[in-house]
C-alpha cells in the first residue's frame, strides 16, 4: 500500500447567512488537527458557498468527465485530489441542504471509492435525517460513507453562536476522522485501478512509480535479489543494499512503471533516455507470480515507455542469472560482450521503426 500523505476535505455544506456551519467547521478542525499531524493527513476546509456552483448548468452528464464550465473544472479538480471528505452539514426539513447536493450532481468519477463522514447539526433530531439522505446519495457516486458520525443538538452544544467544550464531542471527531482514514488507505488502490492502465493479471493495474511509494520498492528488491545474491555469490548489489531516502532519489529520475493489485506491488521495471539509447533495469516480479508472463509483460511496457525516439535499449545483469538471461534472450536481446570483472552480463536489443 503507497505511503503517499492523504488528503481529506473539511466541507462546510451550509451558505446561509449567518449560519452555525462555520463555527461547527472550526470547532471539528481544531478537535482533529492533533490527530491528523499524527496521521500524515491533510485536512483542508472548503466552504461550498466559496465556490460560486450555479445549480448544475453542465450540458453533458457529470458521468462522461467533459465539463466545460470553469467552476466545475475548479470543483473537479478540487475532489478529484482529495482521498477523503469530512462533511459539516445542517438539516432542512428532514434533508440535507441543496448546495450539498447541488455539489454532488456535479461531479462523477471524482468522487469514485473515497470515504466521507459526516457531521450534522440541527434541533430535535441533531441533523441526523439529513446524513440518512446524504448516505442515499453518496452511495450512488460509491462513495463510502462511514458508520460512525457526529450528532449536534443546537440547543445542549451552542453558546454565544460557538460550540461548549466537549471533551466527548472531541474525541467522537477524532475517531470519524480516523474511521475516513483507514477507508481511505483500504479504497486507495480501488481509487488508483480506476485511473491506471489494467495489467497482465486479473485485477492487476499498472502505473508509474514516485517517491512515496520509495518503501513498497525496497521492500520488492530485498524479496527479489536476494535470490540473485545467491546464484552470483555476491552481496555487492545495490538493490539488497539501498535504503528507502536511496530509492526515492533513483524513482524521481528514472520512469519506473509498478504493477500492483489490492494494494501489493507484484512487480517493477525501470527506464531512462539517453539520446536514441534506453536504459532499462531493475526488473523484479515477486518470487510467488514468476512464470506467469508479468516480466514479458513488464519489459513490453518499458519499451513502450521509452518512447518512439528510441531506438536501442540496454540493460545488465548477472552472468549466473541464467533464468533472467533468458527470458531476455527470448525477448530480442543479446549480448553485447563476454561477462565483465564485476561478473555482469551486457545485453541490448534493437527497436526498429517498424517494430515500434
Amino acid at each position: 500500500m503507497s505511503t503517499k500523505p492523504l488528503r481529506v476535505l473539511a466541507l462546510t455544506c451550509a451558505t446561509r447567512p449567518g449560519a452555525l456551519g462555520p463555527a461547527v467547521s472550526r470547532w471539528l478542525l481544531d478537535a482533529v488537527a492533533g490527530r491528523a499531524a499524527a496521521l500524515d493527513v491533510e485536512v483542508v476546509p472548503v466552504a461550498l458557498g466559496d465556490l460560486d456552483l450555479p445549480f448544475l448548468d453542465e450540458e453533458e452528464s457529470p458521468s462522461s468527465g467533459v465539463h466545460r464550465h470553469g467552476h466545475t473544472r475548479r470543483w473537479s479538480a478540487t475532489v478529484d485530489t482529495a482521498d477523503g471528505f469530512l462533511a459539516v452539514t445542517p438539516e432542512y426539513n428532514h434533508g440535507m441542504p441543496a448546495t450539498l447536493k447541488n455539489a454532488l450532481d456535479y461531479l462523477g468519477g471524482e468522487w469514485a471509492w473515497k470515504p466521507i463522514g459526516f457531521v450534522s447539526y440541527g434541533h430535535t433530531s441533531a441533523g441526523t435525517r439529513a446524513v440518512e439522505h446524504a448516505k442515499q446519495v453518496v452511495t450512488a457516486l460509491r462513495m463510502v460513507p462511514t458508520g460512525s458520525t457526529v450528532a449536534v443538538r443546537i440547543g445542549d452544544a451552542v453558546r454565544d453562536g460557538r460550540l461548549r467544550p466537549d471533551a466527548d464531542r472531541d474525541a467522537a471527531g477524532v475517531a470519524l476522522l480516523d474511521e475516513v482514514v483507514r477507508l481511505a488507505h483500504a479504497l486507495r488502490p480501488m481509487r488508483e485501478r480506476e485511473r491506471a492502465a489494467p495489467g497482465p493479471l486479473p485485477g492487476s493495474y499498472a502505473r508509474r512509480l514516485t517517491g512515496d511509494d520509495a518503501p513498497e520498492v525496497t521492500v520488492l528488491q530485498r524479496c527479489c535479489w536476494t535470490e540473485e545474491a545467491l546464484v552470483n555469490e555476491t552481496l555487492d548489489i545495490p538493490p539488497l543494499s539501498e535504503s528507502v531516502p536511496e530509492v526515492r532519489q533513483w524513482l524521481a529520475d528514472w520512469h519506473t512503471i509498478g504493477l500492483w493489485r489490492d494494494g501489493r506491488l507484484l512487480g517493477m521495471v525501470r527506464t531512462r533516455t539517453d539520446g536514441t539509447d534506453c536504459h532499462l533495469g531493475r526488473l523484479a516480479v515477486v518470487p510467488d507470480l514468476r512464470g506467469r508472463g508479468v516480466g514479458r509483460w513488464l519489459l513490453r511496457a518499458a519499451e513502450v515507455a521509452a518512447g518512439p525516439g528510441c531506438r536501442r535499449i540496454e540493460l545488465f545483469t548477472g552472468a549466473r542469472s541464467l533464468r533472467n538471461i533468458a527470458l531476455y534472450r527470448s525477448v530480442g536481446y543479446r549480448p553485447l560482450s563476454p561477462a565483465g570483472p564485476d561478473g555482469t552480463v551486457h545485453l541490448a536489443k534493437h527497436l526498429p521503426d517498424t517494430a515500434r
